[in-house]
């Protein structure tokens, strides 16, 4: 008899993140989830048009970091490269609003 494999897709995982230029040392996991909760974050980004930023392993590392706490330093290289992209689309929607 053959062991049974899980052939369940994986379930989505998502991490939200806080960083506020000038009052906060360093960003800050606000939501995590995987499933249900995962869907509910990304719901919410999507109606408050929040970029959305896909990286399955870092999402896998945010997520075991504390609901509340700053990332460990150790991600700050791998976060800012989530913030430049964040920036850069906020300066392009800016820029074409502004023509608008």
């Amino acid at each position: 008899m053959e062991p049974e494999h899980d052939i369940s897709p994986p379930r989505k995982k998502a991490v939200a993140l806080r960083y506020r230029r000038g009052e906060d040392s360093a960003p800050h996991v606000v939501a995590k989830g995987s499933g249900y909760i995962a869907e509910q974050i990304l719901a919410i980004a999507k109606e408050y048009d929040i970029p959305l930023y896909q990286d399955p392993d870092l999402v896998e590392v945010l997520a075991k970091v504390e609901l509340g706490d700053v990332i460990p330093p150790e991600l700050y290289k791998a976060v800012a490269e989530v913030l430049a992209f964040v920036y850069n689309l906020n300066r392009k929607m800016t820029e074409n609003e502004s023509r608008i």
